[in-house]
């Protein structure tokens, strides 16, 4: 008997021992980097290249990288478009995500199951694959150069904004309709006065994850609006790389200034990402 509670003992200790190795590695792989960001961005442009990527700065009250980051990145500039960009995006998402959903939970008719395939095929898509078909789009309807171009590819719903709303109208009963139907309420009505109120936390779940996407996204607008004037955040600082080389101080900076927006966002918001996952993984 006490042979066979030390061995459960030692299997326990083990892989409590494991979790905990497993956890403190993962936590170093992305801590990492950030603290290598985080010690460039105080650095000149030798010592960058002259010591080692996480010594310590010789001054920690250096910020002229923020200021280049800031002002000859054109950040401010960079701030406005990628909010535009995003403001119109995740209206739109959100709108057409909600719509979709409650015609996709509510009703039953013969095509529901095809147009729910449709949504999910773009997803075993390469992205690569339609970028020629896409770029060529975009040039013809005269969106090209602009912030129109990123924006219609970002608008609409995708099946994982769908499929979030879906399961949390599984918590709206159906009684609620019919009592509104009753009483002479019209589906739009339904729709706009007890569905949407009650999909907030959902609608927030959407916003931080798909606005995290739109926010740190460099390809599209780098492709599809690749005028000065319409650089976002995430293409403000492709200007400190050259030919031989890019000003790795002054963009880890400019890195810096970017995260923390998304920092603040997420740590008010929190709760609505764990609350989203924790709702749709239950039900």
């Amino acid at each position: 008997m006490d042979k066979e509670l030390f061995v459960l003992r030692a299997k326990s200790i083990f892989f409590k021992v494991l979790k905990y190795t497993a956890l403190i590695l993962a936590a170093i792989v992305f801590i990492l980097p950030i603290l290598t960001i985080f010690l460039a961005s105080f650095k000149e442009y030798n010592e960058f290249y002259s010591t080692n990527k996480l010594s310590l700065p010789a001054s920690f009250l250096n910020l002229d990288n923020f200021k280049t980051a800031f002002i000859q990145g054109g950040m401010l500039r960079g701030f406005f478009n990628t909010a535009f960009i995003m403001v119109i995006s995740l209206s739109g998402t959100i709108l057409m995500g909600a719509m979709v959903a409650y015609v996709l939970h509510r009703f039953d008719f013969k095509l529901k199951k095809v147009i729910l395939l449709l949504y999910m095929v773009p997803m075993f898509l390469p992205m690569v694959t339609t970028q020629v078909a896409t770029f060529q789009i975009m040039s013809r309807l005269g969106l090209y150069n602009s912030l129109w171009a990123p924006i219609v590819l970002y608008l609409g719903a995708d099946v994982m904004s769908i499929f979030i709303m879906m399961q949390f109208m599984d918590s709206i009963p159906y009684s609620n309709d019919e009592a509104a139907m009753l009483e002479g309420a019209s589906y739009f009505y339904i729709f706009r006065k007890l569905i949407i109120p009650l999909l907030k936390p959902a609608i927030a779940t959407i916003i931080i994850i798909r606005g995290v996407g739109i926010y740190n996204d460099f390809y599209t607008p780098f492709l599809y609006a690749p005028g000065e004037e319409m650089g976002t955040l995430a293409t403000s600082l492709y200007k400190f790389m050259g030919p031989y080389g890019g000003q790795w101080n002054v963009i880890c900076a400019g890195v810096i200034l970017i995260m923390i927006p998304t920092l603040i966002v997420f740590l008010a918001l929190q709760k609505y990402i764990y609350n989203g996952f924790t709702a749709g993984a239950v039900k």
